[in-house]
C-alpha cells in the first residue's frame, strides 16, 4: 500500500493535467450537443416535413457511425476539404454531434409525452407555437426527459475519454503516455479509474437529487 501511495503521489499531477483537459471537453461538447439536440427535437416535432425529415435523416445516420469514426472523419478527413481543427476543436466537435443526436431524440420523446389536451388548449387560447412551447410544452418535457438527459450527461463524460485516440492529451492519453513510460500499469489505471469515479459519482448525486426535487424519482 505505501508504495502506492508512493506512486501516486508521483503520477497525480500529470494524471490531474488530463481530468481538468476531460472536465473542459465533457462541458463544452454537453453545452453544444444540448443546443443542437434541442434544435433537432424541434425540428423533428414541427409538423413541417421538410424540416421534419431531413432532420431524422441526419439523426439516424450519425447515431449510425461510431464515435471513433466521426472523430477520424472530423480529425483527419476535413482538413482535405479546407477544414483545420485542433485536437481539442474535433474532439469536442464530434462528442457533441455525437450526442446531440442522443439527447435530440431524448428531447423529442420529452416533447411528444406532453399531455395533448394541454397543447390543444394552449392553441385554443391563441398561443403561438413559439410561445406555447416555451411556456407549456417545454417546461414539463424537461421534467419528463431529465432522467434520460442525466444519463446522456454521465455517458457523455466516460466517452470524453474517446478523444485521446485523435491525440487529445485527456485523462486516459495521460494514463495511457504515463503507463507506457513507467511500465506501472496497475497503479496508472487504477488511478485513472479512481479520478473517472470521482466524477461521476458526483454527477450522479447530483442528477438524482435534481430528478427529486423535480419530482421523477421516488
Amino acid at each position: 500500500m505505501s508504495k502506492f501511495l508512493t506512486q501516486s503521489a508521483e503520477y497525480m499531477p500529470l494524471l490531474l493535467k488530463g481530468l481538468w483537459l476531460t472536465i473542459a471537453v465533457t462541458i463544452l461538447a454537453l453545452c453544444l450537443a444540448t443546443v443542437l439536440g434541442l434544435v433537432w427535437a424541434l425540428l423533428r416535432t414541427s409538423g413541417i416535413r421538410a424540416l421534419a425529415a431531413p432532420t431524422r435523416v441526419l439523426v439516424e445516420f450519425v447515431r449510425g457511425i461510431p464515435i471513433l469514426v466521426i472523430l477520424f472523419y472530423i480529425y483527419f478527413v476535413m482538413p482535405e476539404i479546407g477544414i483545420d481543427l485542433t485536437a481539442f476543436q474535433a474532439g469536442v466537435i464530434g462528442l457533441a454531434l455525437t450526442y446531440s443526436c442522443y439527447i435530440g431524440e431524448t428531447f423529442r420523446a420529452g416533447i411528444e409525452a406532453v399531455d395533448k389536451g394541454q397543447v390543444e388548449a394552449a392553441k385554443s387560447i391563441g398561443m403561438k407555437r413559439p410561445l406555447m412551447m416555451r411556456r407549456v410544452v417545454l417546461p414539463q418535457a424537461f421534467r419528463i426527459v431529465l432522467p434520460p438527459y442525466a444519463n446522456n450527461v454521465v455517458m457523455l463524460l466516460k466517452d470524453s475519454s474517446q478523444v485521446s485516440v485523435i491525440s487529445v492529451a485527456e485523462l486516459t492519453m495521460q494514463g495511457k503516455m504515463l503507463a507506457s513510460s513507467t511500465f506501472n500499469n496497475m497503479t496508472v489505471f487504477t488511478l485513472v479509474a479512481l479520478l473517472y469515479l470521482c466524477l461521476t459519482i458526483p454527477l450522479n448525486f447530483v442528477m438524482r437529487r435534481v430528478e427529486i426535487a423535480m419530482g421523477k424519482a421516488p
